[in-house]
């Protein structure tokens, strides 16, 4: 089990089955500042190596993942012993790292047999993992390729992921080394109405590639449509040093001793543009949700790395489009597919690593999820909790999903594989034998929640009307409208710009060169693709809005605060959101009708012998 600390406060008894699911325990790797507390102005930050210089009364702790937890050491308690407490725990942060003392979860915890616990949803770790999830999106034009089995290709790729089905796999290997970090061009995800999301890194600079090569990269973009659109991804995002300062502005101002005046904390949470980061991810992930859904065409994601945005939008595409992504194993799927399997740089990205290019991009993503939940509540069928134990989960090191950058690491680390050779083997499409300990992943629920917690998962608003099998027949053509003979467009600033060929780099070697070098950029439109009828050419006729499309909302205050995930340590601002328990909801109704009482206007004393209606009371007192 990986380092943590724990408290038991008296009347508290853990539960034996779900050992890590308490408010009590706070893994070494989560905890942001330890500070100890003596008296009302004796505060000390207790950093690794800190002499703790008094006895304190109390300690705080404050988690990355914004929570909270204060101690205190009362008479006839802890009191004795609360420097040897504080103490150890400042001297087990010293000796904790996050990237090397990894334990996990062992099986025998759920008391079952080493192997014998099937995973939630699949892992996408084999071959057939991945040809199940082709033949559920129904992509009939693709396959799985294994010219990564070996990870000789990319290191940060999966061992397998999906070409089109002419494409050889000796043609992938040469079109993917033209490509950064050798991130070319594959299937993310199929439209039911028969367009394809595609993802992509950037083109090398200094690459000339072949004829051949040529051909090979214009048909795996093209993946058999007529009509491709180039999407640049970082166009109008943020950049990463962007996320992580406003991440630690948000931070900062929600802590319970933030020095920011009650009015001005607004303004305050506006000059973090943490909301804004999230209002341009949605507008993005909306307009790109627009072009997938509008008409049969290759949409492709080109960020240079593919590795932070390309996943943010691919994801969000398909919560916009798709019912089945808002299930709960739907999201699960979808999340282990387009971050964990996708070569997310989980660790680097939360500060694992040390090194200088941290920036929570996936905790933005869950941030824009939280808002379309909020916006859409019966459209989802996992509840706000879920989100929350997601969140958390990445600042827990218990298990491998969240604890490294590339699949490879993750596979080395579980003993998955032993070697990591060069060498490529045909056919090789199971894991190397001798994995007698598989170690768990995040999606093992049941291993650190109750039963209970876990059914807080689910919302109870979810509407059953929105299940996958009802808004779209496969390869339904009704609403999808093919485009021209080889039409190429390039969609940056919210606008469409027709190209003249599919691959530009012989002018700009550079495919995330093309906005801004090959092209004339076109100014930043107001509004979104929606917004101006779709945003097509008048030629290719009016588009009705496909059945299950959600358009999210993201002007003013349709962007809201996460109240519960970002002001956890603040538990006066807790009260008012919705209780997960009966006795939550009745403290919570309690604390309302104390305010009804001071907050109702005297009432006479002849209106007293009349009977009032409550709803009038409580508009009084709004």
């Amino acid at each position: 089990m990986p380092p943590r600390v724990t408290f038991q406060p008296c009347g508290w008894q853990r539960s034996e089955e779900t050992p890590l699911s308490s408010e009590y325990d706070f893994s070494l790797a989560n905890i942001g500042r330890l500070e100890a507390v003596n008296g009302l102005s004796r505060v000390q930050l207790l950093r690794p190596g800190s002499l703790l210089k008094f006895i304190p009364e109390e300690i705080l702790i404050h988690g990355q993942d914004f929570r909270l937890l204060r101690v205190g050491f009362e008479a006839g308690g802890l009191e004795p012993q609360a420097f040897q407490v504080t103490m150890a725990i400042v001297q087990a942060r010293a000796q904790n790292s996050q990237a090397q003392q990894y334990a996990g979860i062992t099986l025998s915890k759920a008391g079952q047999s080493s192997g014998s616990r099937k995973p939630p949803i699949p892992l996408l770790e084999t071959s057939e993992d991945w040809e199940i999830e082709r033949k559920k999106q129904g992509a009939r034009g693709w396959r799985v390729s294994t010219v990564n089995e070996r990870f000789d290709v990319a290191t940060s790729l999966p061992r397998y992921f999906w070409v089109p089905n002419r494409t050889l796999d000796s043609e992938v290997r040469r079109a993917f080394g033209h490509f950064h970090q050798g991130r070319g061009p594959r299937l993310s995800w199929h439209h039911p109405g028969g367009s394809d999301l595609l993802r992509c890194g950037g083109f090398y600079t200094a690459s000339d590639p072949n004829k051949d090569d040529i051909r090979v990269v214009e048909s795996m973009l093209q993946a058999g449509h007529s009509d491709v659109v180039l999407v640049d991804t970082m166009d109008e995002l943020p950049s990463l040093a962007d996320v992580q300062l406003a991440h630690l502005r948000l931070r900062a101002l929600c802590l319970p001793d933030s020095s920011v005046a009650e009015d001005k904390w607004l303004s305050a949470l506006d000059g973090t543009r943490w909301l804004d980061y999230i209002r341009s991810c949605l507008r993005k992930a909306s307009d790109i949700s627009v072009l997938v859904t509008s008409r049969v065409r290759s949409v492709v994601l080109q960020e240079r790395g593919d590795r932070d945005f390309n996943g943010l939008l691919s994801s969000l595409v398909q919560l916009l489009s798709a019912p089945e992504a808002r299930t709960l194993l739907g999201f699960q799927s979808l999340v282990q597919r387009e971050w964990v399997a996708a070569g997310h740089p989980f660790l680097t990205r939360l500060g694992g690593t040390g090194a200088s290019e941290e920036a929570p991009v996936f905790l933005l993503f869950l941030d824009c999820v939280w808002q379309l939940l909020q916006q859409s509540p019966a459209e989802f069928e996992f509840s706000e909790f879920f989100l929350l134990a997601l969140h958390d989960s990445v600042r827990v090191p218990d298990t491998l999903t969240f604890l490294r950058d590339t699949p490879w690491e993750r596979g080395k680390q579980s003993g998955q594989f032993n070697t990591y050779t060069q060498v490529y083997t045909a056919g090789y499409s199971q894991p190397p034998a001798g994995n007698s300990n598989p170690q768990l992943s995040v999606w093992d629920w049941d291993l650190r929640y109750s039963k209970e917690q876990i059914l807080q998962f689910h919302n109870l608003g979810y509407d059953p009307e929105h299940c996958p099998d009802s808004w779209l027949p496969r390869q339904q053509p009704s609403f999808m409208v093919p485009g021209p003979p080889s039409s190429v467009w390039l969609f940056s600033r919210g606008a469409l710009t027709p190209l003249n060929q599919l691959c530009p780099w012989r002018d700009s070697p550079s495919l995330l060169a093309v906005s801004s070098r090959w092209l004339p950029r076109p100014a930043i439109s107001s509004e979104s693709l929606a917004d101006q009828e779709w945003g097509l050419p008048s030629h290719w006729g009016a588009c009705p809005l496909p059945p299950g499309l959600l358009l999210p909302g993201y002007l003013g205050p349709q962007i809201r605060l996460w109240r519960r995930c970002y002001l956890r340590g603040r538990p006066e601002v807790q009260m008012g959101l919705s209780a997960p328990t009966i006795s939550g909801l009745q403290a919570e109704l309690a604390h309302l009708q104390e305010l009804l009482r001071k907050w109702t206007p005297r009432i006479s004393p002849e209106d007293h012998s009349k009977k009032r209606n409550p709803n009038t009371i409580i508009s009084q007192s709004r």
